[in-house]
């Protein structure tokens, strides 16, 4: 797989573009998820022509439309802001991005709970970036994160596992146009898909089995929409032990009396948040070795995203 296309601001590659003329390097981001990524840098302050050092900022007004106001001299930033971000969404079209790594707590680049200061003063955590705000009503369907958030094992695991399945999806859309490859697509994402949600998987299930009846781009277009909405939400215990029993299914004229023991035993230590959910997942791989089974060999849901990157090791 090439690397993945992922746009970021500037400031988390330890670039020194913040207004205190410092960066905010984040390691994992740079040293561990950087081997299997391309980072496309975005400073939006940087991009529309203010300085570094400068003065710092923050939200004002109406947490739904706040206004970008210099904290010291009270110049409003919001227009230059505005026309900047809607000319920059643009340009970032043709750069491939299959997710966006903001700034936490940024009011140009924080995706959420930004501080947004009333008439008073008074902050309410309510506000979302200028530039972010643009940047996802616009690439409503991308995976975005912001560095706090990714410090959570739960969360990491969700982006990364979107932003890798985006990126076989997108080399489904580089090849040509055809239902056997939304349905070979389909196939080997259908117990991740399960993972994530089960309502989803039906769903899908339905539109691939009546792919012979739509039109080729409504089925590209209903089925990428229902695949990014799927995996945006997220997985919990109860949901992946539903899909290891499934697994196991696949082995029940094969697995000896202890052998599925064992492994009953160590979903149930998973379901229960005793062990990882690598645990059962290493277990279900090394008997899908062991008896070549066809159909979970091609499985994404078994090898989603390297193990150098050290998912599914929390509890």
């Amino acid at each position: 797989m090439e690397k993945i296309k992922l746009g970021i601001s500037t400031c988390l590659l330890g670039k020194n573009v913040r207004y205190d003329g410092v960066h905010k390097l984040d390691r994992f981001l740079t040293d561990t998820l950087g081997q299997y990524v391309e980072y496309v840098p975005v400073c939006p302050e940087v991009e529309c022509g203010l300085g570094v050092p400068r003065e710092s900022m923050h939200l004002e007004g109406n947490s739904d439309s706040p206004r970008l106001v210099t904290i010291r001299t009270k110049q409003d930033m919001t227009d230059c802001m505005v026309q900047w971000a809607q000319k920059r969404v643009v340009q970032l079209e043709k750069k491939d991005l299959c997710g966006f790594i903001f700034k936490s707590d940024s009011p140009s680049s924080g995706m959420e709970r930004i501080r947004v200061y009333n008439e008073k003063g008074i902050p309410v955590k309510k506000g979302v970036g200028i530039f972010a705000r643009i940047f996802m009503d616009h690439f409503s369907l991308l995976p975005v994160e912001d560095e706090g958030r990714l410090h959570d094992p739960e969360l990491r695991e969700n982006f990364i596992e979107r932003i890798f399945t985006l990126k076989r999806w997108r080399e489904v859309l580089g090849k040509k146009e055809s239902r056997g490859n939304v349905v070979d697509f389909h196939t080997k994402h259908k117990l991740l898909i399960l993972s994530h949600s089960p309502k989803h998987y039906q769903m899908m299930g339905k539109l691939v089995a009546q792919a012979k009846n739509l039109p080729l781009k409504e089925l590209y277009r209903e089925y990428q929409t229902l695949l990014m909405e799927s995996l945006g939400l997220k997985t919990t215990p109860k949901k992946n032990a539903n899909v290891l029993q499934h697994m196991m299914g696949y082995f029940k004229e094969k697995l000896s009396p202890d052998e599925k023991q064992e492994l009953l035993g160590v979903i149930d230590l998973y379901r229960m948040e005793i062990i990882p959910l690598i645990v059962p997942i290493t277990l279900i791989n090394h008997y899908v070795r062991k008896y070549d089974q066809p159909y979970l060999k091609k499985q994404i849901y078994l090898n989603p995203h390297p193990l150098e990157l050290q998912l599914r090791n929390h509890v």
